[in-house]
C-alpha cells in the first residue's frame, strides 16, 4: 500500500489520542489530533459543556477530509484521531479519499466515564459523555473499519490494532 490514512475514532476518553500517536509511531508516519482542527467555535462550545451540533461538525469533518486528501495526494500516510461518531461523518472523511481506514475504539460508558473524571485541563467535560454515546452510530457494517476494545491494557490495544491492520496491508516498522 502505497500511502495511506488511518483515522483513530471513538467516543471522549476513549484512547483516540494516545492510541492514534502509538499507533503513528509503531507505523513511522505523521500523526494529526483532529481536535486540533476544529473550528475556535467549536472548541468554545465544548469548554462551556455544549454537545456539538451536526451543523457545528460540517466544517471540522471537512478539514479532517482535507487533511487526509491532502497526504493521500502526496503518497503519504498519516494516523489522524477524530470522533467520527455518525456513519454520514464517516462518509464525508471518506468522500474523495482512497486509502482511509478506521480503527473504532469501542468501550462501555462506565468505562469511559472513569476516564473522563481522570482528565484534567481538556475541553470535553464529563456531562458530555452521554451526548456522545447518544450521538454514536457503531460502524460494525462498515467495510474499511475494525473494532477494537478499550477494556485492555495500551500496549495489547496497540498488538491488536496493528495485528488488524495488517490483515488490511498495513504493517509497522521493525523496532
Amino acid at each position: 500500500m502505497a500511502g495511506f490514512s488511518i483515522v483513530v475514532m471513538g467516543v471522549c476518553s476513549s484512547g483516540k489520542s494516545t492510541i492514534g500517536e502509538l499507533l503513528a509511531k509503531r507505523l513511522n508516519t505523521k500523526f494529526i489530533d483532529g481536535d486540533d482542527l476544529h473550528p475556535k467555535e467549536n472548541v468554545q462550545k465544548m469548554s462551556a459543556g455544549i454537545p456539538l451540533t451536526d451543523e457545528d461538525r460540517t466544517p471540522w469533518l471537512n478539514r479532517v477530509n482535507d487533511a487526509i486528501y491532502s497526504v493521500e495526494s502526496k503518497g503519504e500516510s498519516m494516523v489522524l484521531v477524530c470522533s467520527a461518531l455518525k456513519k454520514q461523518y464517516r462518509d464525508l472523511i471518506r468522500q474523495g479519499n482512497q486509502s482511509v481506514m478506521f480503527v473504532f475504539l469501542d468501550g462501555s460508558i462506565e468505562l469511559v466515564k472513569e476516564r473522563i473524571s481522570q482528565r484534567n485541563g481538556h475541553y470535553m467535560k464529563p456531562e458530555m459523555v452521554d451526548s456522545q454515546f447518544a450521538a454514536l452510530e457503531k460502524p460494525y457494517d462498515e467495510c474499511d473499519v475494525i473494532t477494537v476494545n478499550i477494556d485492555q491494557s495500551v500496549p495489547d490495544l496497540i498488538n491488536e490494532c496493528l495485528l488488524k491492520l495488517e490483515t488490511r496491508g498495513v504493517t509497522c516498522v521493525k523496532q
